[in-house]
This record gives C-alpha cells, structure tokens and sequence, in this order.
C-alpha cells in the first residue's frame, strides 16, 4: 500500500511538473505570436506619389524639402512611409503632357495646373477632385477662393495668386525722374527718354512661346474691362474677332521696336538674369519671377504696373489671377494620401516659410508673412478699382498666340495673319467644347 502511494505521488507529481512545462512552453509560444503580430500591425504602409508640377523646376529645392516635411509628418501621425517621383516639365510642354497623361489613365497622383487656362476644361473632364469639405478650403482667402472654384465646389489648392502688369526697374525710373505711364502716349515718352539716356526700354526674351503669350491676358484684359465688354462673349459665339480689338498690337509694336536684341536666344532664365542686372528698364513678365530675379541679383528694386494698352487710362489695369494650382485626380491611386498632401500645402506653420520661400503672395487667411513690396505696388491699383480677373480665354487661343506672337516679332505674320490664325484657333475651341 506504502509503495501503491508512493508511485501514485510520484506520477502525479510528474503530471504536474509536465503540465507546468507545458504553460510556460504556450505561454512563451503565445507571448512570441503575439510579438510578431504587433511588429506586422506597426510596419509601415508604403506609399509612393506621383507629383506633376509642370512650369515650376525653378522652385524645384523649395517643393522637394516640403514633400519631405510633409513625409516625416504622414510617417508619425499615420504611419504612412510616403516617397515621391517627382516630375518638373518645362511651362511649353506641360500642359500637352499632362492632359495626354489624364486621357490615357497614366494618373498622377498631385499634378499642378493653371487655375484660368485649365481649370474650366479639366473640370468638365471630370479630372478635379471635388476639395470642398477639406480642411484646406476653409483657410482660402475670399477673394481668392473664387478664382479655384467651379459651380461653388473648391478644386484647386492656390499657390500662385498674382497680382501682375509688367515689371520696371525703380532704380532706373527713379534716376531719371520717371513714373509708370498711364497711356499709350505717355509710354512712348517714357520710352523716349530712357533712349535719351542711353537705357534700352524692354527687355525681350521670346526663346519660350509662352513669354510673348503674356499679350495676350494684358491686353485683352485692359480692352474687355473698358472699352469692348463683349468681346469675350462674341469670341465665345464664334460672333467675334480680334480685329475689333486690334489697336492691342500697338503696345506690341512699341515693346517689339525698343527692346534687346537676340530676343530668340532668351528665355525665362535668361531674361530674370538680364532684368536682375539692368539690362533694360522694363520686362512684359509676371512678379512669379520675383525668385528667378532676385537670386541673380538680391538688391534689385523692381515693381509692377499696369500695361497702357491705349490712351484711355481705364483700360490700364492689373491682371488679378491664379496662375499656378494644385489639384488631385478623383481616380488617384493614393488619393488618401495625396489629399493629405494638398491640407499641408495650406499648413497653418510650414506654409508661411514655403510660399514665402518662393516669393508668392499669401493665399491662406492663417498666413502671416508680410507682402513683398511688388504686391504693394500692385495693391495701390487694385484698391482704386483699376484691375480685372483674368480673362477665360481657351488654352490653345493663349499657345497660339505665343507662336503667332513670336512669327509676328521676326516679320513672318502680319496683323491680319495673327488675327485670323486666334480667330481659327478660338472657332476650334468652341466646337472641341460643345
């Protein structure tokens, strides 16, 4: 009986060693399962986009440390590793490329676009995602919200909002007693006196068609905006044509004969380069080259003023407008993720340090930093009433008149020419968008 219950002790005794064993062995097997579910749940989503901005290789630093920012950002609040495959297409050929791109399914995730020129077609093409209930919009300044909005929806992040004419060298008119002319007249005496002294009076860079295309909004804008209202809406009817607004070639023609030589072996580069260094007293270009031109030349003092297209002061007003904007496809790959993008280009704090970066205007109502003196100068227009929203002329109206512009400058068109050449171009517009 003694031994009977020593053996039973024994084998129970046994048991319970083994099925101790066994726990610790489950426990641990369970405690290294449970590890390797945690570190799978922790692993970062990957995320790559794809950035479009066409025309904007000049702030290409600025955007590329933003992207990174915004990264590093995505990666702790959401753990998204987020890399990018940036692409800066050149102003001349983006638009063609993007929209090929659109139409064909190669989607880019962020793409840029010009908030006139592009937004109408884009949204009829269904290729803008409909912003209105981001974070994002809320911020938009008023005035501003409207030049990124179709049908009261927000598509369109601002970056470039523009108040704009063409831009003089205030040194120079200083020096010889000049003040941005209000006329025809008074620009040709302007002109005149620069010559006097031996300054030559514009600088012409038109190696880029879309440099002499930058006619094209000034002066219809000073023409549609005073003297001819329905100018727009007749071209829009095919009831119109340039010929009713062709004194718009005067100014042209008194830029083209007073300017630098070599004017197809300059371009933007180029041109912010020689208007940073005194090469002429003033350039038909946009304060979007501020950057370009003060990283020649740090201490240049430039402005901007309204175009005198004529003589009648009121149709010498500021070009107010969205150049550049960002958008995002609705079929995007990663639209999550590329709408969070689109919210921290309006971030309240890294904003202010990223538009001011590239010289450009505020456009959030959370941004703090001070206007440059350019937007000032502008402003004193804007505020008397002497300013217009840019004109709703077609994309292909504005690529043409680039080239028409450029063939007009070497003498291989004449007026008649180019107004039949937009004319045809805008015909054809109309019927595409019917």
């Amino acid at each position: 009986m003694k031994k009977s219950i020593s053996v039973m002790a024994a084998l129970l005794a046994l048991g319970l060693t083994a099925g101790c064993g066994s726990n610790e062995n489950n426990a641990a097997s369970s405690g290294n399962n449970g590890g390797a579910q945690e570190s799978a749940s922790s692993a970062p989503k990957k995320v790559e986009l794809k950035i479009f901005l066409g025309g904007l290789d000049r702030f290409r630093e600025q955007f590329d440390g933003y992207f990174e920012k915004f990264a590093e950002k995505e990666k702790a609040e959401k753990n998204i590793e987020v890399t990018f495959n940036s692409e800066y297409p050149g102003a001349d050929n983006a638009p063609q490329i993007l929209k090929t791109r659109l139409a064909t399914g190669d989607v880019p995730d962020v793409f840029s676009l010009h908030a006139g020129n592009d937004m109408p077609s884009f949204y009829k093409a269904g290729y803008l995602e409909d912003l209105t209930a981001q974070p994002l919009a809320g911020k938009i300044i008023d005035g501003i919200k409207p030049l990124v909005s179709i049908d009261n929806k927000v598509v369109a992040v601002p970056m470039e909002s523009l108040s704009w004419g063409y831009l003089y060298n205030k040194q120079i008119f200083s020096d010889l007693g000049l003040t941005p002319p209000m006329t025809l007249t008074e620009m040709k005496a302007v002109v005149q006196t620069l010559k006097d002294n031996k300054v030559t009076p514009f600088l012409l860079s038109y190696k880029e068609t879309w440099i002499p295309q930058l006619f094209l909004p000034l002066t219809v804008g000073g023409l549609v905006n005073s003297e001819h209202p329905d100018f727009v809406d007749k071209m829009n009817s095919d009831q119109g044509s340039f010929a009713e607004i062709q004194e718009m070639f005067d100014i042209i023609d008194l830029v083209n004969e007073n300017g630098t030589d070599r004017a197809f072996e300059v371009g933007n580069d180029d041109g912010s380069a020689e208007f940073a260094n005194g090469k002429a007293a003033m350039w038909i270009q946009g304060t979007w080259n501020a950057d370009s031109i003060l990283k020649v030349n740090d201490k240049m003092n430039f402005g901007v003023a309204p175009l005198p297209v004529n003589d009648n002061p009121k149709s010498s007003m500021i070009d107010v407008s969205v150049s550049t904007a960002l958008a995002v496809p609705p079929n995007s790959a990663n639209k999550e993720v590329a709408l969070d993008l689109l919210n921290f280009i309006l971030d309240d704090q890294a904003s202010n340090e990223l538009y001011q970066s590239m010289k450009f205007n505020p456009v959030s109502k959370n941004h703090t930093f001070k206007p440059y003196p350019w937007v000032e100068d502008a402003a004193v227009f804007v505020n008397k009433g002497q300013s217009y929203q840019d004109p709703v002329i077609p994309s292909a109206v504005k690529d043409e008149s680039g080239k028409a512009l450029q063939s007009y400058y070497d003498k291989k068109m004449s007026r008649e020419d180019v107004i039949k050449a937009l004319d045809k171009t805008w015909k054809q517009a109309n019927a595409a968008n019917k």
